[in-house]
């Protein structure tokens, strides 16, 4: 074992944070956001983006609210879309730096964090959210600045989490080989990509029992030893 890759929600950090939390806020902010950020190239980037794929799954053509509208009917269904993702990052990274967000960590995750790193292991992130988004999470988390911890960052950009060919990608990326590498993960599917491509898995079950999906499973970051 030379490389563990986790994933964020449900895994390190717990799901009721991100969608009671930071979903909301997203929410309360975007429009305001937008408005005053407007000739801002990641919002022109994202707005364009919005409008590319309204068009091409509806055949909608949005005006500046319509786009707006859009994007928060995406937040209500958690629409893994990088548009979206992208400026929750730019919306979330201004709340933790206001002081208005603390990113919630498992307490297990610091204390597994600094022991793994300490032995050797190298660390990384793959999430849906954006790169920005994961970088302020762990560094303005409840447990200080954690992003010291982590090599890299990987978010959709490399591909969709539950689908193999994105994990090749993060193994091209890595130049390492797949078996070297351990992949933590509350959910099945993703895990199930993951395993094709020859990772090692570990199912994060931080609430209740989840039904066995062929991957052995761990309640706290306490019971890994790589």
């Amino acid at each position: 074992m030379k490389y563990i890759l986790m994933d964020v929600e449900g895994t390190t950090t717990s799901i009721s944070f991100v969608h009671e939390v930071l979903f909301p806020y997203s929410i309360e902010k975007l429009r305001d956001y937008i408005n005053s950020h407007f000739d801002d190239t990641p919002v022109q980037e994202a707005l364009l983006e919005t409008f590319n794929t309204a068009f091409e799954e509806e055949k909608l053509i949005l005006n500046h609210n319509g786009l707006i509208e859009k994007l928060l009917s995406w937040v209500s269904i958690d629409r893994k879309h990088s548009a979206l993702k992208k400026l929750q990052g730019l919306i979330w990274s201004e709340g933790y730096k206001a002081g208005a967000l603390k990113g919630h960590v498992y307490e297990d995750v610091p204390v597994a964090l600094k022991k793994w790193k300490e032995s050797g292991l190298t660390l990384g992130i793959y999430s849906s959210g954006s790169i920005e988004a994961q970088r302020v999470l762990f560094g303005y988390s409840i447990s200080g600045d954690l992003n010291n911890y982590f090599s890299n960052n990987f978010d959709t950009s490399v591909g969709q989490k539950r689908v193999v060919t994105s994990y090749q990608n993060i193994l091209s990326e890595l130049k390492i080989e797949a078996n070297d590498v351990l992949f933590l993960s509350d959910i099945a599917e993703e895990l199930d990509a993951a395993q094709e491509v020859g990772m090692q898995t570990l199912q994060l079950v931080r609430l209740g029992d989840v039904p066995f999906a062929g991957h052995t499973q761990v309640k706290s970051f306490n019971e890994i030893n790589p």
